[in-house]
């Protein structure tokens, strides 16, 4: 994400909790300034015109109180974008018809390997936002998503992804993934 992200920034700030994963963005992004830090532990010490959250919120034992947090780091007119997986995906729901999961919102093995801690749908992740006191300007879905990472990876073709990526917007209930942008 910071590939795309760098052109627009002026400052770039970049957190993540895992030093591996420091030292790699540091190596890329020599112009960036790298913490590493955990989200809930991080104390910035300057406010953020905009905050980009990919894959986050689904991670952390507390998202409503990480997301107050967050309201606080954000400049007058900020935003928060928000990115997460949903447990409405039409995979996730074939799963479950196929016997491989209970339910949508059963972490599945590779939800686990990831540490993720939830599964969002797209009640519970504006929920999420709402109980901490932001203000949703938009949400919606992104990349429908029928069949699994290594079914896509083996057979599919650039316009393939390109055509479902879009189909993920006009469907966002049953997308793979769920944005948000917010205010505080």
């Amino acid at each position: 994400m910071t590939t795309y992200l760098e052109p627009f920034a002026v400052g770039l700030t970049l957190v993540d909790g895992a030093e591996t994963f420091c030292a790699l963005l540091r190596s890329r992004f020599p112009q960036a300034e790298v913490i590493h830090s955990l989200f809930e532990e991080y104390t910035p010490d300057k406010a953020f015109d905009s905050i980009v959250l990919g894959h986050v919120l689904e991670h952390v034992l507390d998202p409503v109180a990480l997301l107050r947090q967050i309201r606080g780091w954000l400049a007058p007119g900020g935003r928060i974008y928000a990115a997460v997986p949903n447990s409405n995906s039409i995979h996730r729901q074939a799963a479950v018809l196929m016997g491989l999961l209970p339910t949508e919102e059963t972490l599945n093995p590779t939800d686990i390997h990831h540490g993720h801690r939830r599964v969002y749908n797209p009640q519970t992740f504006r929920g999420d936002f709402l109980k901490a006191g932001l203000k949703i300007e938009v949400n919606g879905g992104y990349w429908l998503k029928p069949v699994s990472n290594s079914q896509l990876e083996h057979s599919w073709t650039p316009p393939m992804l390109d055509a479902f990526m879009a189909l993920g917007e006009r469907y966002p209930d049953i997308a793979a993934e769920l944005y948000i942008i917010a205010t505080a």
